[in-house]
């Protein structure tokens, strides 16, 4: 327990939540009165009264008229009954429009029970500060538990808590737990928290904690710092129930191994030609480099020794029929010389008066690359940038090679990337719906979620009509590989390999033939966003790094088709990248500039609420099919959860096109055994088709949300925390002057990461009038900001 000065921000939240609920619970038992028809109840402040309301179309012109009504709204008869809060101007209005009025509180009832429950609350303040003057530590810190949520993963049950200190990463938090309802907090069990640093700076504590011990499930935590800081929090449930019906007339499971991309597209090919009416197939406006490289050879010898070429032809077109042989010629002073027949290079290298050869490395490259016929071929380099002062070492005739080993149906030439457009009205009229994988070409279990949510719209259009629904009123674009060269090149080369397969690097850095797994840009730091060029940290210019960013923003054709991809199309609202691997589920911002650790703009209050609750419902969705835990501290921005990755395809959706954009995290490794791959792949289609939902929830909201004030209008005693609660994930703007509220007005605000509402310090009188709006646009009460006169309102009396 803390003093009244040092209460947390939850301890505080939760005396004011009782205050306002004993309140609501006092004014129910106190005796109303009823105001007759002709004369308006005598009251010198606002009124609680019940409106009898004759029909709906009085309803909306009282509710448009700024009334401040509740939410126990009943029918009777032809007409309504509604509580609300009304002013004596009020009155005559609502008569006016043959509104009844009666009156269940007055002003002064209202009053006197708000002073009987502000003693209640300063009497259990003040007890709480005399248990804190009893502990041996006087608290220097306070306490905030951002969350603290318990679950099953794969059948073994785990709390996780999230907590931070003022005193930031300096302080040792420790949790406690209690072992079921009606135990004592700590008689589950007890441990440290973990400090989560990032980029140098303290982001919060965190820790997942395993209960396999068969106790009872913990429902209270309470969190301790060193220096004295305590907070309560009940723990909640992470994920609930699934929604989905898995009947066995439900097709699943298409897929029996890994496509490659050749593979991938015949698939498409193949469902459009069975749902032609469902399905169209768009070609991508950017052709990949394609799985093609030059033929290459590198002699031996010593760094100082070795001479690399490069033929000017493809691999497939000449360049693997290349070779090149260094001759010694045997006889004493031989002068250096190339000669070509053919195919065929021969570099006859010189000789001193002892018949020893003495050409250089560097002396090779000038001869090759100033003779025509050489030159025409083939360039000529010193080992990575090497002065090559080294003789250069005799080598029979060596094959040059592009070093690709794909089979003979692997085209080498530049790659055409499809998607597939799934829906019964693709003419931009319906919510689009954007998924895309393999943007890093050694994931690949992630196509196969694309493929088999494909299989699933299409397959059960006709028989289950929860499908029926999203292909009807949605738009739905897949891009199941969007680098299909780098996809080629790791099924068939190097399995390891991340990026797609453009050769930046040039003469003097790693461009021979042994760095040919280094290349390529990621396509996922190449956007236009936060990016490396930008400023932000998480790519690299090393054309070698595994994080390359590539010369600039959308060089690759990879990355410029996603971003096209919304461009064309602006239905699309929704987006989901499916990676792997860490089983992650996060979103913007997804990067930030060190030192200091700027992260690109926070989304909203409102709109990370969203965030979060949609994530719930897709989560819910993917733990059903076997159990699978996405846990709550691998849920959540980029930079929140993982690190900073700029120039990220997410960040470019969410800021440039204003999508909510997603990006699952899938599985524990790259490439699992088919066994497991499967068990992804189905489990996180399911969570893609509750996305479809999550979008068709979206298109179809139409009803406002709601939101109160805490603690309510009227008097206190004393400054008091202001926060704002709302219905569902929405965005409340507001003004502390009594003016109108516009979009432009002051936005409430989050408390910090990962934690709920600020709290808005209120130390003299003063009105608040603000208003919500919910994702999907959603105006409370049907206010036009600025311009009506229904914003929320109430007048909070200090003294």
């Amino acid at each position: 327990m803390t003093s009244p000065a040092r209460t947390s921000a939850p301890t505080l939240r939760r005396l004011l939540g009782v205050v306002v609920l004993a309140l609501a619970v006092a004014l129910a038992l106190l005796p109303g009165t009823t105001a007759s028809a002709e004369d308006p109840p005598a009251v010198d402040g606002p009124s609680l009264v019940t409106l009898s309301i004759p029909d709906r179309a009085t309803l909306d012109v009282v509710a448009d008229s700024g009334i401040d009504l509740d939410h126990d709204l009943e029918p009777v008869g032809s007409g309504y009954e509604v509580t609300g809060v009304v002013w004596p101007d009020d009155v005559s209005d609502l008569r006016a429009r043959g509104v009844g009025v009666t009156v269940k509180k007055t002003a002064a009832q209202l009053e006197a029970s708000r002073e009987a429950l502000m003693d209640e609350r300063e009497a259990t303040m003040s007890a709480e500060a005399e248990l804190a003057d009893a502990l041996a530590i006087e608290a220097t810190d306070t306490v905030v538990i951002a969350r603290a949520d318990r679950f099953t993963s794969l059948g073994t049950p785990y709390l996780s808590v999230e907590a931070k200190s003022t005193d930031l990463n300096t302080v040792t938090l420790t949790v406690e737990w209690d072992a079921g309802a009606g135990t004592e907090i700590g008689d589950g069990g007890s441990t440290t928290l973990q400090a989560f640093n990032d980029a140098g700076e303290y982001q919060y504590h965190r820790r997942q904690i395993n209960l396999s011990g068969g106790a009872e499930s913990p429902t209270r935590v309470r969190v301790t710092s060193s220096n004295g800081g305590s907070a309560e929090a009940d723990v909640t449930d992470w994920l609930g129930e699934p929604t989905k019906d898995n009947s066995p007339t439900y097709f699943q499971g298409f897929l029996d191994h890994y496509p490659d991309v050749y593979e991938t597209n015949e698939i498409l090919a193949d469902l459009h030609e069975q749902f032609p009416d469902l399905t169209e197939i768009i070609e991508l406006p950017y052709e990949t480099n394609g799985y093609r490289r030059n033929a290459q050879q590198l002699s031996g010898g010593a760094t100082s020794q070795r001479v690399g070429v490069d033929s000017h032809a493809w691999g497939h077109e000449g360049g693997n029929d290349l070779t090149i042989a260094y001759v010694a010629p045997g006889t004493a002073n031989a002068p250096l010389s190339v000669s070509v027949s053919g195919d065929d290079i021969t570099v006859s290298l010189a000789t001193d008066g002892a018949g020893v050869v003495t050409s250089t490395a560097a002396q090779v490259v000038a001869a090759l690359n100033a003779s025509p016929s050489a030159s025409d071929l083939v360039v000529a380099y010193t080992y990575r940038g090497n002065s090559g002062a080294g003789v250069v070492v005799p080598a029979g005739p060596a094959q040059l090679d592009d070093g690709l080993d794909a089979p003979e149906y692997v085209e080498r030439e530049p790659f055409q990337p499809l998607m597939l457009r799934i829906g019964k009205h693709r003419d931009g009229s319906k919510t689009g719906v954007m998924t895309y994988s393999q943007e890093h070409a050694r994931e690949w279990q992630t196509p196969l979620v694309n493929l088999e949510t494909a299989h699933r719209l299409l397959y059960n259009y006709k028989t289950d009509a929860e499908t029926k629904k999203i292909v009807d009123n949605l738009d739905i674009f897949i891009v199941p590989t969007v680098n299909p060269d780098g996809q080629l090149y790791s099924y068939y080369d190097f399995a390891s390999q991340r990026k797609n397969m453009t050769r930046y690097c040039g003469i003097g850095q790693s461009n021979d033939f042994n760095a040919r797994d280094q290349w390529g840009v990621d396509n996922n730091r190449n956007y236009t966003i936060g990016s490396l060029f930008d400023g932000y940290n998480g790519a690299s210019t090393s054309c070698t790094s595994g994080t390359f960013a590539g010369p600039a923003e959308l060089s690759e054709p990879e990355s410029a088709n996603i971003h096209w991809i919304p461009g064309e199309y602006d239905n699309i609202k929704f987006a989901m990248n499916i990676h792997s691997s860490g089983n992650y589920f996060m979103w913007s911002p997804g990067a930030y500039v060190t030192p200091g650790r700027e992260v690109l703009p926070r989304p909203s209050l409102g709109t990370e609420d969203y965030f979060f609750a949609a994530s719930e419902d897709i989560l819910t969705e993917i733990h059903e099919y076997r159990g699978l835990t996405v846990t709550p501290a691998r849920t959540g921005p980029i930079a929140d959860v993982l690190y900073s990755a700029a120039g990220n395809s997410g960040d470019m959706l969410y800021y440039e096109y204003g999508l909510y954009a997603w990006n699952f995290e899938v599985g524990t490794s790259f490439q699992p055994q088919w066994d497991e791959a499967y068990n992804q792949m189905m489990e996180f289609s399911n969570g893609v088709v509750e996305l479809y939902d999550v979008a068709n929830d979206w298109t179809n909201d139409v009803r406002p949300p709601e939101s109160s004030i805490s603690p309510p209008g009227g008097r206190h005693s004393g400054p008091v925390a202001l926060t704002f609660t709302t219905s569902e994930p929405a965005d409340v703007y507001y003004t502390l002057d009594g003016s109108a509220p516009t979009l432009a007005s002051t936005q409430y605000k989050s408390a910090g990461v990962r934690e709920g509402g600020e709290e808005i310090m209120i130390d003299a009188t003063t009105t608040v009038r603000w208003f919500s709006v919910d994702a999907s646009g959603n105006v409370e009460k049907g206010y036009v900001p600025g311009r009506g006169n229904n914003a929320r309102k109430a007048t909070i009396t200090i003294g």
